[in-house]
């Protein structure tokens, strides 16, 4: 205590006051005043021999005055090197003082220390947050750790709340909870949902129901320790054990909470259970604390169970960074042939430009015949070519036909799979694509119109060359005869060429149309396999999730069966051990009768034959006969109950009558 005021005269930010107790105290209060002077002083010898209880003192609340070194004492923060730091650490700049001064009006807004800008209980909070974001620069500011921090203010001066706090995040596992993954946090609440599931299973069903998920509400408890749940109050009684116990605390009030509004909570939906958690919980404990420790520690907790559930989660973490990778792999693999895919297309589409720049020469070149046709005559071998070029014309006319009835085939099968897919989105999808193919297929249609319309022309022009009398003989005959003729003759042959070079150049637009419509195909047939292994990892882990859920349970009817045979072994037990103690009882007492008898026997047919009258000594044995009588008839009842004992008890009696009658009889005959 001396400590602590001579640190309070060189900060001066404590709310303790140092001064002594007030003389009206009660009895209760001295008692535990003096008991908590000599906890302190004597800390080391407390912790060693006599850890039980001071953990039972602790569980009933550390008195006001004496939280802040007991909390030091607790953290083993009394001495650290880093307090010697600190006023150097106030010189320095840290990148999270912006973040600081923004959250410091939301810490305690209602408290009297932290109310009002630039108060000086804000100050001191925003020394420490700024002095512990320069150490440890990993974490840096989170703003939950301010509610603890405030917390340790409002006990003990800036450098002590310092030190704890330093140590709390490196001891209490509360550095991994305020880490930028949150690690930590992640653990707190899947070992939460176990005890939840395992301890309150209908509740669990409820929430999972409702999609009430666990960090909707825990997540505040393990950050702030309850300091923003409950009242301050309330919530300090819980920082006093953590102090001791770690977040075994947290765990257990939690489990707690739940255990008690569970009734509440089953009746209410989403935003009915997010009103109560507002509303109600936190004010059920107001005026008796102790009701909520004393539930909380009627929770079963399991801390080796605990550390399994740690392992498992790190387990189940490392699976899923490796399904990760094998997913990565898997899109590197699909990228990769989605990239040769479109290296193919490109190199056909080249192809087909090449085939187009090719048959643009060809018509350049038809038009450079037609000129130099036009200085010349024809011959019976340019009329042989105009018929090849005919029936080249006629052959690419049915490779078109041809083309286009597998576009239909194309566009029944993909009607055909949308009508068997039910999902919505893949109807709509391939509707699109249906759609895209039939535009292509309208587009076919109208370039085959367009070149049945020329291949007729050219028939037409062909009959009207042949009908003039085109054949090779003529030719021969006459070859200066109808320049009009041969004019008509010489359009006609570069209207063939012109057609043929426009049907290779709409034949390699279809095939463009084609790849690229297969490029779209596959690119959705790709995204669909996603959603479908998307689907099935999720459906593995909940399956996953399912068995051990059932492996607990199963686990569980296996405790509570051995729990059961144990009991009944020991029921067993104890009744044999009552039955030899009975026995042993028994035994004893028949042996003290004995030796009574014997006693009486000597004492009495001595001492009052001797000097007494023997008339009232047979009437004293006669008393005492019926006295046994009396208590044979009892045993008799008794043996319903107890056989054994009973019929022990009757031997004895029987005994004794017999012995009294005899001496009865001897008196008797003594008398006459």
């Amino acid at each position: 205590m001396r400590s602590m005021s001579g640190s309070r005269r060189n900060s001066g930010s404590s709310l303790v006051s140092s001064s002594s107790a007030s003389s009206n105290l009660s009895h209760l209060e001295e008692d535990t005043w003096i008991l908590w002077g000599r906890i302190v002083n004597e800390w080391e010898e407390w912790r060693r021999k006599k850890e039980k209880l001071l953990k039972e003192l602790i569980h009933k609340g550390i008195p006001h005055h004496f939280r802040a070194i007991v909390w030091q004492l607790l953290g083993n923060a009394t001495d650290m090197p880093v307090k010697n730091q600190y006023s150097e650490l106030l010189k320095m700049s840290s990148p999270c003082e912006k973040l600081i001064r923004r959250d410091i009006a939301r810490t305690y807004p209602e408290h009297d220390f932290f109310k009002g800008q630039d108060s000086l209980g804000q100050e001191v909070l925003f020394n420490v947050m700024k002095a512990y974001s320069l150490v440890d620069r990993e974490v840096g500011y989170c703003q939950g750790s301010a509610f603890i921090v405030g917390l340790l203010l409002m006990q003990m001066p800036e450098e002590e709340a310092f030190c704890v706090f330093v140590r709390l995040m490196q001891e209490y596992r509360l550095r991994e909870l305020f880490k930028p993954s949150m690690a930590e946090l992640g653990l707190c609440i899947y070992q939460f949902e176990y005890l939840l599931q395992e301890q309150l299973p209908e509740l669990n069903v409820h929430f999972r129901s409702q999609s009430f998920h666990t960090s909707m509400y825990a997540s505040s408890w393990f950050l702030t320790l309850f300091l923003t749940f409950l009242p301050l109050p309330v919530a300090t009684r819980i920082f006093d054990i953590f102090m001791y116990e770690g977040l075994e605390i947290i765990f257990r009030v939690g489990m707690a909470i739940l255990q008690y509004n569970q009734t509440d909570l089953i009746q209410l939906d989403m935003e009915g259970m997010s009103q109560h958690f507002q509303k109600v919980i936190p004010h059920q404990f107001d005026s008796c604390p102790d009701k909520l420790i004393l539930r909380a520690y009627q929770i079963k907790y399991n801390p080796k169970k605990m550390k399994k559930l740690r392992t498992e989660n790190r387990l189940l973490k490392q699976r899923i960074e490796t399904l990760e990778k094998v997913r990565s792999c898997w899109g590197q693999v699909t990228r990769a042939q989605e990239a040769e895919e479109n290296y193919v297309i490109k190199r056909e589409l080249a192809v087909a430009r090449q085939q187009c720049s090719t048959a643009s020469e060809s018509l350049e070149r038809a038009q450079d015949t037609i000129r130099e046709l036009q200085q010349r005559k024809y011959t019976e071998q340019f009329v042989s070519s105009l018929q090849t070029q005919l029936e080249q014309s006629r052959l690419q006319e049915a490779e078109l036909l041809g083309a286009l009835k597998e576009m239909q085939d194309k566009v029944l099968e993909l009607e055909k799979r949308s009508s068997l897919l039910p999902d919505e989105s893949n109807v709509a999808q391939l509707q699109e694509e249906l759609k895209l193919v039939k535009l292509r297929e309208l587009e076919t249609l109208h370039c085959f119109r367009e070149m049945q319309d020329t291949v007729t022309e050219l028939n037409q022009c062909w009959q009207q060359h042949v009908s003039r009398g085109g054949g090779g003989g003529h030719w021969k005959e006459s070859p200066k005869k109808n320049a009009m003729n041969e004019l008509q003759d010489k359009l006609m042959s570069m209207r063939l060429r012109e057609a043929q070079a426009q049907a290779e150049l709409r034949e390699a637009r279809l095939k463009v149309l084609q790849l690229e419509s297969q490029n779209q195909i596959h690119g959705k047939l790709v995204s669909r396999q996603e959603e479908e292994s998307a689907a099935l990892q999720e459906r593995v882990q909940y399956l996953t999730a399912q068995n051990k859920g059932l492996q607990g349970q199963l686990s569980e009817v296996k405790r509570k069966q051995a729990e059961s045979d144990c009991k009944s072994k020991e029921e067993v037990m104890a009744v044999r051990l009552r039955e030899a103690d009975s026995m042993a009882a028994m035994a004893e007492l028949r042996q003290r009768i004995a030796e009574l008898e014997i006693q009486k026997e000597e004492g009495r047919i001595q001492g009052q034959l001797n000097h007494s009258d023997a008339s009232q000594y047979i009437t004293q044995l006669r008393e005492q006969i019926s006295e046994l009588k009396n208590e044979v008839r009892h045993s008799c009842s008794d043996y319903k109950h107890s056989p054994k004992i009973a019929s022990v008890k009757m031997t004895l009696l029987y005994n004794c009558i017999n012995c009294c009658k005899l001496l009865w009889r001897k008196l008797l005959k003594n008398k006459t």
